[in-house]
């Protein structure tokens, strides 16, 4: 799920902004690998204690979906009234929910294909993150096209559960990896968009950058599943 505050009008009266652009870009991409490393570090020790066995059975997966989801929609509908602390605190709530379902992931697949993968996406997002920050394009123009792209996506999942569509798996997974990455490049120039925003007020300056994490976050998140789903083997 990828959303975003487009809505939001800068209060308050202009006083100069506190850092750099640059280095309120590197703490906003600075707190999205922090809530990678929770996810990464919560998946090994959901494994390791065997709580896996109690996480991946029953209607456990689809509780701890539900709850990531609330956790989104909760967060994108009140960042104007959540505090700093606030924000922080739902962003690694999420973080730890991913962890405990993305466990599920190290027992079917090698640790090698995953590793792979993740050096995979790291590179792609890696990319399309620099390229975003310092091209003069304005990407805003096209979050309807990555709207409609993620709702056609969202669609076919929902379809999955009812309707075989592995004849169509491969092309629903390279569609899966352009929208991501597409979102990752979106998802970084609003970085830059909120900066000059909400310069004139540090706190929602402040809270923007925790949501920009969780959207870069999630477009990781999510490039990685489709590129694991694409070139990952499961294990025997």
């Amino acid at each position: 799920m990828n959303s975003g505050y487009n809505d939001m009008q800068p209060f308050g009266s202009y006083v100069g902004p506190a850092e750099s652009l640059s280095g309120y870009a590197a703490k906003t991409f600075g707190w999205m690998f922090l809530g990678l490393l929770t996810t990464f570090a919560v998946s090994f020790a959901t494994l390791f204690t065997g709580l896996i066995y109690y996480t991946a059975t029953g209607y456990t997966p689809f509780l701890l979906a539900l709850c990531e989801l609330a956790v989104v929609i909760w967060m994108s509908a009140r960042v104007h009234k959540l505090s700093i602390g606030a924000a922080r605190g739902l962003f690694f709530a999420y973080a730890v929910l991913n962890g405990v379902t993305f466990s599920s992931l190290l027992i079917a697949y090698d640790f090698g294909v995953l590793l792979f993968v993740f050096g995979m996406t790291a590179l792609y997002f890696g990319i399309m993150a620099l390229y975003a920050f310092f091209t003069k394009a304005d990407l805003t123009r096209i979050r309807p096209v990555l709207i409609g792209g993620l709702i056609v996506l969202l669609v076919l999942t929902l379809l999955s559960m009812f309707i075989n569509l592995s004849s169509f798996s491969t092309g629903i997974c390279i569609v899966g990896v352009v929208i991501f990455v597409a979102f990752t490049a979106y998802d970084t120039q609003m970085i830059r968009r909120n900066y000059y925003y909400f310069q004139g007020n540090p706190e929602m300056l402040a809270k923007a950058s925790i949501f920009s994490a969780l959207q870069l976050y999630l477009d990781f998140i999510n490039l990685f599943l489709y590129l694991l789903r694409l070139f990952g083997r499961r294990s025997d």
